[in-house]
């Protein structure tokens, strides 16, 4: 008779906890909140793979799950830095090897590096480039590093040594003894 009373007071006692535990207020959440944050756990991989070693499907499928991003830099920043990059030649152009474009074409970057100014107005740019395209400074081919004048040197004009005067200074020499001569 004890042990019959004990199991039905054990009985009693489950039934009324269980409905204490289930009628708490600070611990109940919506269908839509719990449907919510499985779907987050989902896509997440926080969810138990395997109950056993209590490993997440992230911890075992890394490759499968987006990984934090932390970085400091702007979008800005970094295509400023690609930008930089390709400019001076240290963008990998083989993989296998790892060698840069600078250490296959140097003389390619070397001579580009040495015209490269700041400061640069777009009108003073773009006279530069017709001043480099008329006498020839242009690169060729960008594996050679090898400008248009070095390969065809009878299409471009000849550098001179010494200058002679300009036009505008040989009008004022023959005004100026032109009036100190009286006529």
């Amino acid at each position: 008779m004890k042990s019959r009373l004990s199991v039905i007071a054990l009985a009693l006692s489950t039934v009324v906890a269980g409905h204490a535990l289930a009628a708490d207020t600070t611990v109940s959440k919506t269908r839509a909140e719990v449907r919510a944050e499985l779907a987050e756990a989902i896509r997440s991989g926080n969810m138990l793979a395997n109950g056993e070693t209590g490993a997440t499907f992230k911890d075992l499928y890394p490759h499968r799950y987006a990984q934090p991003v932390v970085s400091g830099k702007t979008r800005e920043a970094v295509k400023a830095e690609l930008a930089e990059a390709i400019r001076n030649g240290d963008m990998v152009a083989n993989g296998e090897t790892g060698a840069t474009f600078k250490q296959l074409a140097a003389s390619s970057y070397a001579a580009a590096a040495e015209r490269v100014t700041a400061g640069k107005t777009r009108d003073e740019v773009k006279a530069e480039l017709a001043e480099a395209i008329r006498n020839g400074d242009m690169l060729a081919n960008g594996q050679t590093g090898v400008t248009l004048k070095q390969l065809y040197p009878d299409l471009y004009p000849k550098a001179t040594l010494a200058q002679g005067k300009t036009r505008g200074e040989v009008r004022a020499e023959l005004v100026k003894s032109r009036a100190s001569n009286g006529g």
